[in-house]
């Protein structure tokens, strides 16, 4: 028997186990709504410094989240992956069911990866109902973040090591209508993250603690 008859006989028999405990029990238990928090943009953008500082914020409030890097990813769940276009895809598949379970526990996952094509980020959209994922276009000229290179990955780009980069040799389709967008050129670590937050404040995502609390108590290293 082929693979493929094998997977077609193994999907019959595959059932959806429904649960007694739904997401809007765990949301109201934690005092909050779950969604995804999707980071997108160019290597060296500042998507996992800005990623870092939600979580710490979030979690400062009570807010059950937790952080889902792509390269802590790609150490173990995704370490079979690499970068032509059929495994990016394939990595932002497992990353956006993952990210569905964790908004079904009443967890906030909180994602940063460049995530390049706009086909893949819609899907994972998909995966959860309207308003659940918000796509935060972490914009930064390609000079800049070539400027800052905080892993050397342009540098190698440039001498020939590495290839399929995004926005060097391959290509990063910039988000049509994100929720959210903050461009890391123009705004501090600081104020980068105060506009996240005020945004999730302001269409009732997390409580409501003001923007005196935000200015008086975000400590970004």
């Amino acid at each position: 028997m082929t693979w493929e008859k094998q997977n077609k006989t193994k999907d019959v028999h595959i059932v959806w186990q429904n649960t007694k405990v739904t997401k809007e029990d765990r949301n109201q238990l934690n005092g909050h709504k779950s969604f995804i928090l999707w980071f997108t943009g160019l290597s060296g953008a500042g998507k996992s410094t800005l990623a870092v500082e939600i979580e710490r914020e979030l979690f400062r409030r009570d807010i059950q989240c937790f952080l889902l890097d792509a390269d802590n990813i790609r150490h173990g769940l995704n370490k079979d992956l690499r970068f032509s276009a059929e495994d990016r895809a394939e990595n932002i598949r497992r990353i956006g069911e993952v990210s569905k379970l964790f908004v079904g526990a009443g967890i906030i996952p909180i994602v940063a990866s460049i995530s390049p094509y706009h086909a893949d980020r819609t899907m994972v959209r998909s995966l959860v109902n309207e308003g659940d994922f918000i796509e935060i276009y972490v914009k930064c000229p390609i000079e800049e973040c070539e400027r800052r290179d905080p892993k050397g990955l342009y540098k190698k780009t440039r001498d020939g090591e590495i290839q399929n980069f995004t926005g060097i040799n391959s290509p990063y389709e910039v988000p049509v209508n994100p929720e959210i967008t903050v461009e890391t050129n123009k705004l501090s670590i600081r104020d980068a993250t105060i506009t996240i937050l005020q945004y999730l404040q302001d269409n009732d995502y997390i409580p409501n603690k003001g923007l005196v609390d935000i200015h008086g108590h975000l400590d970004c290293d």
